[in-house]
């Protein structure tokens, strides 16, 4: 087979979460074992570093990485969903994995993948440690899918565990309370595992205390000290902080939600230092400056062009999108123009009612299974007293986007992972 058609192979056989949504939810590790055995157990060949919770993962999974690289380590890095190419959920150093590899793997291990009918995910994830094992990495930094407990990366035992926050996502698995979310998430939490917990609430807190304990893990609480006195967007779209630790630090990732994620990390450092791990003040700020550069990250408050400004933000739920908002608020422009899609599985009517009223409309959808038609968005939109126009693909919303507006304006295109990918995917057909 061809990579293309390799890949076809693998989302049309194993069902792709990003495409249909629950159908392709598998509870249980049964499968994962099974895949693991088959495979000699290359997770136990590497070191690791798990990191879960609802927003946030992404960024401090590739920020982490980049740290680690710029300190020496050979490092794996794994994460979803892709937004452009398969490959970028498997990463060594910053490079995706080889389509070679990705043909091979398939074409080796389909007669015994194939009775099992693994996820999309499953299949994916031993794709990826077969594949660390084999490129020798030092340390994997390895994102959880989706929850955590019953999550298929949760076979490994890291050297330390890193949970984000918790906020509403994926209810119709997780449950319909923080609580239950949480208690889904601490289930990454392992015996005697340091673990960092970046955000906490009234009714989140406990749960997590609780799960550390009975694992004898040690806990530490990010947001009871932080190490960020303050933070601001620079010129160039990246994020200035001044720290207690580090003093002034550049971040190439400019969202105000970074804020959080870095305090985390910073914290999620101080660990690693104690665990013996080399990570020097200049490999710090060396991963932070260059995060993107170095492992390949995308579509967090990615600048693509200027006058008009337009940016994207791969954020999709009420927590990610909150920041976004504020942050859209804090930027000068003369007028604001969003292009927005979502997934059908969302809290659609939670994200209409933080959005900016102010703010022209184009409604559209991504080109996935689970996207919700344009049209039912802005109905939905108007009863937000939201205005704007339906367009078939992002690619085309994004363009009338671009010619209504003036070089003073502002673009954002976000509402989902998605409406980021078709628009990242199609950017060069664009007059950006």
């Amino acid at each position: 087979m061809t990579y293309q058609e390799t890949i076809e192979y693998l989302f049309n056989s194993a069902p792709l979460f990003q495409h249909v949504g629950g159908d392709a939810y598998k509870e249980g590790l049964s499968n994962t074992h099974l895949l693991d055995e088959h495979l000699g157990h290359p997770h136990r060949r590497f070191r690791t570093i798990h990191v879960g919770g609802t927003n946030g993962k992404g960024s401090c999974s590739h920020t982490l990485a980049a740290i680690l690289q710029s300190a020496g380590y050979r490092v794996g890095l794994y994460t979803s969903p892709h937004l452009v190419d398969f490959r970028e959920r498997i990463r060594v150093n910053g490079e995706m994995v080889s389509e070679e590899y990705v043909i091979r793997f398939v074409e080796e291990h389909r007669a015994f993948f194939e009775p099992l009918h693994p996820s999309f995910f499953e299949l994916t994830t031993a794709m990826a440690f077969n594949y660390f094992a084999k490129s020798g990495v030092d340390v994997a930094v390895i994102e959880v899918g989706l929850g955590g407990r019953l999550d298929c990366t949760n076979i490994i035992t890291p050297d330390l565990c890193l949970i984000t926050n918790i906020s509403f996502d994926h209810t119709q698995f997780l449950g319909n309370t923080l609580a239950k979310i949480a208690s889904e998430k601490a289930g990454i939490i392992k015996q005697g595992v340091p673990v960092v917990v970046g955000e906490t609430t009234d009714e989140t807190r406990p749960v997590f205390i609780k799960q550390a304990q009975e694992a004898d893990a040690p806990i530490i609480l990010s947001d009871e000290e932080t190490f960020i006195t303050s933070s601001a967007t620079s010129s160039n779209n990246t994020r200035i902080y001044q720290t207690k630790t580090y003093g002034e630090l550049h971040g190439e990732l400019g969202g105000l939600c970074q804020e959080k994620n870095t305090n985390t990390i910073l914290h999620a450092v101080e660990q690693l230092q104690k665990l013996g791990y080399r990570l020097s003040e200049a490999d710090v700020r060396k991963g932070f400056a260059n995060v993107c550069r170095l492992t390949g990250l995308m579509g967090r408050w990615q600048k693509l062009s200027d006058r008009p400004t337009l940016i994207c933000d791969t954020g999709h739920n009420v927590g990610g999108i909150s920041y976004i908002i504020d942050q859209l608020r804090q930027q000068p422009c003369h007028r604001l123009h969003i292009v927005l899609g979502m997934v059908n599985d969302k809290d659609v009517n939670g994200v209409l009612a933080l959005m900016p009223k102010e703010a022209t409309y184009y409604f559209t959808k991504a080109s996935v299974k689970r996207a919700l038609d344009e049209a039912t968005l802005a109905s939905l939109g108007k009863g937000h007293h939201m205005q704007g126009t339906s367009h078939p693909d992002v690619a085309t919303a994004t363009r009338a986007a671009l010619e209504a507006a003036t070089e003073e304006d502002l673009i954002f295109v976000g509402g989902s992972s998605f409406i980021v990918a078709d628009l990242l995917r199609d950017k060069d057909k664009l007059p950006l």
